[in-house]
């Protein structure tokens, strides 16, 4: 088997430099002819990326974080060759959902050289414009994006903590969002809503953030996308509320709502959606689910 590990020195503090030759030398140690590429930016990676597939890689390994996977899930989705993650970034949320976050680099290379894979499913983005965009994990708008927009231009603190401050500080700006939304749930039954939301999260996967589960109960293997709705409150009781978001138990909170969807449309003026923890495009999107799109070396779904 010839594998690409693809790596990006540019992503976002909190990679670990060290990651990409460590498990290159594990596969060689299995048998396996490992080349790396190094895109100086996310351009060049994904054109480094494009090349290797053109040239036949049978595999295509990620050493980093959700925003380096987020850039060649675009390339493998609907091709059929498989994706190891060696989970090396700030969040991990990805691999979280496919349990793979919590193994160091030699177990996550070892996964690889196993050759175990599995089918997931994808969330696609469609931009009013008609270009799309896939994600794995959780596509975030309203009070979470902008947190997002907070905790990417921290230098510091380094890692998952940055998500907690910047959590508290966008809390002193809360505000709800006038929001029109059009779903087709599970069923195929549409539905609208219209009125103000604190935020409208949709998941492929369960977590973001480093693994805040805000969509506790989504699973990247079936079939639909899990929609967490918050509407407005006061600052005092969402700030009481917080912990049990941590714990993934908001869900029967009053002001909170889920849905699972096979499809849904997000409109709201001034907002970005962040996906994979990168900025997707401003609101107006549609999302919708791409089944069995991604084939990933993961142990089998529980």
């Amino acid at each position: 088997m010839n594998v690409t590990v693809l790596t990006n020195p540019a992503a976002r503090a909190g990679a670990h430099t060290r990651a990409a030759p460590e498990a290159a030398e594990r596969l060689r140690s299995r048998g396996i002819r490992t080349t790396i590429l190094s895109g100086g930016s996310a351009a060049e990676s994904t054109d480094l990326l494009r090349t290797a597939i053109d040239l036949g890689t049978d595999a295509v390994v990620v050493a980093g974080g959700d925003g380096t996977v987020h850039l060649a899930i675009q390339e493998l989705a609907g091709t059929g060759i498989p994706l190891g993650i060696i989970p090396a970034g700030t969040g991990n949320d990805l691999a979280a959902a496919v349990g793979l976050k919590e193994l160091d680099v030699a177990a996550a290379a070892d996964a690889i050289a196993d050759g175990g894979t599995r089918a997931i499913d994808l969330a696609r983005v469609t931009r009013t414009d008609g270009t799309t965009e896939y994600f794995g994990s959780v596509l975030a708008s309203g009070f979470d994006s902008r947190v997002n927009d907070r905790a990417n231009a921290m230098r510091w603190p380094r890692g998952g903590s940055r998500y907690n401050i910047a959590i508290l500080i966008e809390f002193l700006r809360l505000r709800g969002i006038p929001y029109e939304i059009d779903l087709v749930r599970e069923d195929g039954s549409p539905e609208r809503i219209a009125g103000d939301l604190v935020m409208a999260t949709v998941g492929n996967g369960g977590t973001y953030g480093g693994g805040i589960p805000i969509c506790p109960d989504a699973d990247p293997g079936d079939g639909v996308l899990d929609v967490t709705l918050v509407r407005p409150a006061g600052r005092i009781r969402l700030l009481r509320l917080l912990p049990r978001v941590y714990r993934g138990t908001h869900t029967s909170i009053d002001e909170v709502s889920t849905y699972r969807v096979r499809r849904i449309r997000l409109a709201a003026p001034d907002v970005t959606a962040y996906a994979d923890g990168d900025p997707i495009g401003a609101l107006p999107l549609e999302i919708d689910v791409a089944r069995g799109a991604l084939t990933l070396f993961a142990p089998p779904a529980r």
